[in-house]
Parts: C-alpha cells; sequence; structure tokens
C-alpha cells in the first residue's frame, strides 16, 4: 500500500484519486503493485547517492524484523554480493501487504539493449505455514505473473481506442519469457496465517528494474519497464 516500511524521520503520505473516462477494475494486489515499484525504485536511487549496498541499506533503515528476515533470505538465495560477469546484475526489492512478508532478488543479463531476466528468488513470510506446496505453487504463479507489467504488460490507444483488446494482442508472460524461479517459505508457526494471493507479485518489478539500473546504469521509472522490448537510450 501507501505505508512506507523505512524509518523516516519527517514523512507525508497522500491519497489523490483521479478520475477515468474508461470503466476500471482490481488488479491483482492493486496499487500495491505500483506503489512498491516507486517506493522500492527510489530506495535503490537513494542507496546509489549514498554509496551504500542496496541491501545494507534497507536494513539500516527497516524496523521490522519479519521484512528484514524475508529481505536477507532472498539476497541469499540470490546469491547477492558474488561477483557478476560481464552485464548481468542483481536486483532486490522488499515490502509488506495484506499481512504477508515478500522479498525478491533478480539476476538480469543485457543482451544487447534488451533485459534477460534470468532467474528470481522470492522469500515469502506470511506468518504460519498451512500447506506448504500449494503455497509454493501460489507464489511461483504470482512471481511469473508479475514478469508481465514488469517488462511488456500494457492496454495502447490510438485515437481514443484501445488497439490491443484481445488476448492476441495484450501479451502475458509466455513459457520462453518465464526465468529460473526459486520460492523460499519463511515459516512462522507461531503468527496467524495470511493470505499469499496477491502479496507475492509485487516486488518483481521493482527487483527487476534495479537489476536494469545495476547492470547499466540506466534508471527506467515507469512500467512496463520495456514495452518494445528493449531499453531506451539515455
Amino acid at each position: 500500500g501507501l505505508g512506507c516500511p523505512y524509518a523516516v524521520a519527517d514523512s507525508r503520505v497522500e491519497f489523490r484519486p483521479a478520475g477515468s473516462p474508461l470503466p476500471q477494475g482490481s488488479y491483482r494486489a492493486l496499487a500495491a503493485t505500483a506503489n512498491s515499484f516507486a517506493r522500492e525504485s527510489h530506495v535503490d536511487e537513494l542507496a546509489a547517492v549514498c554509496g551504500v549496498d542496496p541491501v545494507a541499506f534497507r536494513i539500516r533503515n527497516l524496523d521490522d524484523e519479519r521484512l528484514a528476515g524475508v529481505l536477507l533470505t532472498a539476497a541469499e538465495g540470490g546469491g547477492w554480493g558474488s561477483s557478476q560477469a560481464g552485464e548481468t546484475a542483481l536486483g532486490i526489492a522488499c515490502a509488506e501487504e495484506k499481512g504477508a512478508y515478500v522479498a525478491t532478488c533478480a539476476r538480469v543479463r543485457i543482451d544487447g539493449d534488451r533485459p534477460v531476466v534470468e532467474r528470481l528468488v522470492t522469500a515469502f513470510d506470511c506468518g504460519a505455514v498451512l500447506d506448504a506446496d500449494n503455497l509454493t505453487n501460489q507464489v511461483e504463479g504470482a512471481t511469473v505473473m508479475g514478469i508481465g507489467p514488469a517488462l511488456f504488460e500494457s492496454i495502447r490507444f490510438a485515437d481514443g481506442c484501445v488497439v490491443n483488446g484481445t488476448m492476441t494482442e495484450y501479451r502475458v508472460p509466455r513459457f520462453g519469457d518465464v526465468p529460473d524461479v526459486e520460492v523460499v517459505l519463511v515459516d512462522r508457526p507461531d503468527e496467524p496465517p495470511a493470505g499469499a494471493g496477491e502479496t507475492p507479485l509485487i516486488a518483481v518489478a521493482p527487483a527487476v528494474a534495479n537489476g536494469i539500473a545495476a547492470a547499466t546504469g540506466t534508471r527506467l521509472r515507469s512500467m512496463p519497464l520495456v514495452p518494445e522490448g528493449r531499453i531506451p537510450s539515455p
């Protein structure tokens, strides 16, 4: 949501509704997908300005032990701190939503001017784990779904009309788009279970964006990051 999990001394959070000429429906994870993208991208920029490792910067400013826990778990699973070859880099993001905590570490390779997501490691804490297999499947599905809005999913308009209003023209993730996906469940048997249907989605886009920035130095600030498949020239 709109709330910031970081220890910021002075902050102001506002909601400003905007009218739409078109009917609207709920997107999975609602506004948390866009809000987490904006916040976690900005936190990465702050870490860069301060010259601090992005994981260390987050840990330094997090008061929530559960959010810090999934962040460190995803970082470890993703190989954070290991040397990266050529134009391959890691990006990371974390968030809390609906009583659950998620962090995703993305390994991104740049092929010419095209980003290739090679691996996604998602750590997830929704309290007590009741059915590990089904929970893992849910997190995997959300992670794969998150690739679409992160990279290419968008509605296009021309002359006041939607021009990609069919499933043939509106691209969603395909088998060839799916990288190696690893899910690490953080079981909290003393905590009440929370839902896992939406929260696992929201850290994918900022993790990928942060990986692209780490690999290229180019910060992409809107979703989808590469609607035409290519990183735009600075």
